[in-house]
């Protein structure tokens, strides 16, 4: 169960064009959410979040001021204001002007227009995202599992960090790319594996082969993130010997039931 429900949410709505103003507004109302400022550009935003710190900010992608990255920058790189989450809600569908929001950890990339299931997987995966709820494991005390999160995003790291953590995870080993991550495993025993799939170097399909095939801990258990999820990635990473994937952006109960099955196998 939640221990927030979406009454309890406070949004920054950030959409410049007045039309989609009203009706994205009335989307977060029919969900129970009350508590929304708006914003029509990046100045008036980062001034509201600076005077009230909402749990989520729900933004277009272009303003006459910049664009939405400029504000998502500014959001992480900002030790007080990094754990607000960010959703963006846009009609652009070309990947690679979404692939940095992938990457950088948003909650949800919702499409114009989004159907209510849509803005409800938001909004839950928000709750995740910002309350406690720990995993309850047989063979396993949650406090006690090693697990190493491997990604050459710092932003992906923290995001998956702060997701696992929420689940009661407080051993964590970061490793910047498949290398390091070789490297660590070559010295240190873990109870579970995260990577992502394109990194440089040695990538997550790379790092997968070395664990089952040359590591001593070959049959540790290998969730992989990846917004590259498609029918040949799929194919490899599975025959190679990954347990589960997970696309970015990924919903935190998602991952809950993923990490839950293969940790009580």
């Amino acid at each position: 169960m939640h221990s927030l429900s979406p009454s309890e949410l406070s949004i920054l709505l950030l959409e410049p064009s007045d039309t989609q103003r009203k009706i994205i507004m009335s989307k977060l109302q029919q969900e129970g959410v009350s508590s929304i400022q708006t914003a029509t550009n990046l100045a008036e935003a980062k001034e509201m979040i600076m005077r009230h710190k909402p749990d989520l900010v729900a933004s277009a992608l272009h303003f006459s001021d910049g664009e939405a990255t400029d504000l998502l920058q500014h959001i992480k790189q900002t030790p007080a204001l990094e754990d607000i989450q960010f959703m963006l809600v846009s009609s652009e569908c070309r990947r690679e002007q979404l692939e940095i929001f992938r990457q950088s950890g948003v909650v949800a990339i919702l499409p114009k227009p989004f159907s209510a299931d849509h803005l409800a997987t938001a909004l839950n995966s928000t709750i995740d995202l910002i309350s406690h709820d720990e995993l309850d494991l047989t063979h396993f005390d949650v406090h006690n599992l090693r697990v190493l999160v491997v990604d050459d995003s710092r932003l992906a790291r923290n995001v998956i960090k702060r997701t696992i953590g929420n689940l009661g995870i407080q051993i964590i080993t970061e490793a910047e790319d498949g290398a390091q991550a070789i490297n660590l495993m070559q010295n240190n025993m873990y109870d579970l594996v995260i990577t992502d799939y394109n990194m440089p170097s040695v990538d997550g399909l790379a790092l997968t082969q070395y664990i089952r095939n040359e590591s001593q801990q070959s049959h540790i258990p290998i969730l992989m993130v990846s917004s590259e999820a498609n029918d040949a990635h799929l194919t490899n990473v599975s025959s190679a010997g990954v347990n589960a994937l997970c696309d970015k952006p990924f919903e935190p109960n998602l991952v809950k039931r993923i990490l839950f099955k293969l940790l009580e196998e």
